[in-house]
């Protein structure tokens, strides 16, 4: 039991490619000559990929589809959800550029959530509220299809973001 556990221990620590040349050792198993997964860089995944190409593509059509600028200018004042949910937004975005670009950049604290860990889930419960806010102010106009719009949105504009950054 002990030998099985010290080999997975083994196989976590060091990962092996699987085009690494390997020979039995005394007891049968495959041991590698080379370690090339170590020693290689990881290559960054495309910043442009199919997943976020579909969720700008989705995003666009459901802004050109439903109106969206336009029913979001007609029911900016007319809605107290949307106000409220407005202002939460706002404070969900401050508090990310706060950690992003003041924190991060200018001070160079990259564990910022470590240092700082009430920032994070103020944030995203600031964020959260806001999308049902949004929700309540814009049912009246597409019903049960709101929160597939906004999610929508959503997803489209952290696609754009991460291209960006």
């Amino acid at each position: 039991m002990d030998a099985l556990r010290a080999r997975e221990h083994l196989r976590r620590r060091y990962p092996f490619s699987s085009d690494a040349k390997t020979s039995p050792d005394g007891e049968g198993h495959a041991r590698p000559e080379t370690i090339t997964a170590v020693e290689q860089k990881e290559q960054p995944l495309p910043r442009l990929n199919i997943h976020s190409g579909f969720w700008i593509l989705a995003s666009i059509a459901v802004t050109y589809y439903v109106d969206f600028f336009k029913t979001i200018k007609e029911n900016f004042h007319t809605s107290s959800w949307f106000l409220f949910g407005g202002a939460l937004l706002l404070v969900s975005l401050s508090i990310a550029l706060y950690c992003i670009l003041y924190l991060e950049w200018y001070h160079g604290i990259g564990d910022y959530d470590v240092r700082y860990p009430a920032l994070i889930p103020i944030t995203t419960a600031a964020f959260i509220v806001a999308g049902i806010c949004f929700n309540i102010a814009l049912w009246h106009v597409w019903s049960f299809f709101t929160p597939l719009l906004l999610f929508t949105q959503f997803m489209g504009v952290v696609m754009l973001i991460s291209l960006l950054g």
